[in-house]
């Protein structure tokens, strides 16, 4: 009787798996057949699947997802650690950092697409002018693809660091102050109170800083399909922008539900392979 509290969750987890579960096994339906509006679907077993495989531009576009994800979570997990490190801890500036650093949080996906259009715009964009100021006159992010590759990478740190940087910050606020007065009575360095108080103590917030980034940054659409259509080329074709041209640009119903199934499954083992891996480091669970 001490979790009959979870009785009250049932309603919603019934109609949250049922929502989910019938979606996928459309999905799943679909996976299995040639399908094209205005024509009978036919039913093809596994061949979407391999086809799925056997096309270099899925390739392609699932290296450079990875690429994608693990450098931002390369840039935004530190960055955000540091900036979450370097604000107040109490005071009248606490609510204002907080406040002015979820901004980028609140503006949606589509939108944020648009804004770095205009930005990055070689007629009236300031990205093309700081660029010139600075000496490098050959930014266009619309034909160059390094430039295009940096721009959605840098969108993204934009959009998302302060994410982190609340985490973090919520977790550093949860960290005891008596740990801190331990190891100022044994003589610890701001370093060694960093490596061996704060880092530990917040490692649950770090594995699911990460585990968000991962996978919404895996899943990223609206940004680069605003920002730069997935290209120049395919330079910025990542997985979800290729899964739309497949199904919907393509109109291949059975081909998008094939990738979609395998672009499912690749985000959970890797989403499960980051934990695993996080959560092992510094020799388990960290209380």
């Amino acid at each position: 009787m001490k979790n009959r509290a979870w009785w009250f969750l049932i309603p919603s987890l019934a109609v949250m798996s049922l929502s989910a579960f019938i979606p996928l096994m459309t999905v799943i339906n679909y996976a299995q057949y040639t399908v094209f509006p205005g024509s009978a679907p036919q039913f093809v077993g596994m061949e979407n699947f391999v086809e799925v495989f056997q096309d270099s531009v899925f390739i392609g576009s699932l290296g450079r997802q990875v690429l994608f994800s693990f450098e931002v979570l390369l840039i935004e997990i530190p960055l955000g650690l540091g900036i979450a490190l370097a604000l107040p801890k109490k005071g009248k500036w606490v609510g204002w950092s907080l406040v002015l650093l979820g901004v980028p949080l609140l503006i949606p996906w589509n939108v944020v697409g648009i804004i770095w259009r205009v930005f990055t715009r070689s007629d009236l964009g300031a990205v093309p002018k700081i660029f010139q100021w600075l000496g490098y006159g050959g930014y266009n992010a619309a034909s160059n693809p390094g430039d295009a590759w940096w721009t959605v990478v840098t969108m993204d740190v934009w959009h998302w660091t302060p994410l982190v940087v609340l985490l973090c910050y919520a977790g550093i606020q949860a960290i005891p102050e008596e740990f801190y007065r331990a190891a100022k009575i044994d003589g610890a360095s701001a370093w060694a109170k960093f490596r061996y108080v704060t880092l530990p103590k917040l490692k649950h917030a770090l594995i699911l800083a990460v585990l968000l980034r991962f996978m919404d940054s895996f899943k990223i659409y609206a940004e680069p399909f605003q920002l730069t259509g997935g290209g120049p080329g395919n330079s910025t074709t990542f997985l979800s922008i290729y899964t739309s041209r497949k199904a919907i640009g393509g109109f291949n119903m059975g081909m998008g539900a094939a990738i979609s199934i395998v672009y499912f499954f690749l985000v959970i083992l890797l989403s499960w392979l980051l934990y695993t891996i996080m959560l092992n480091v510094g020799g388990g669970s960290s209380k």
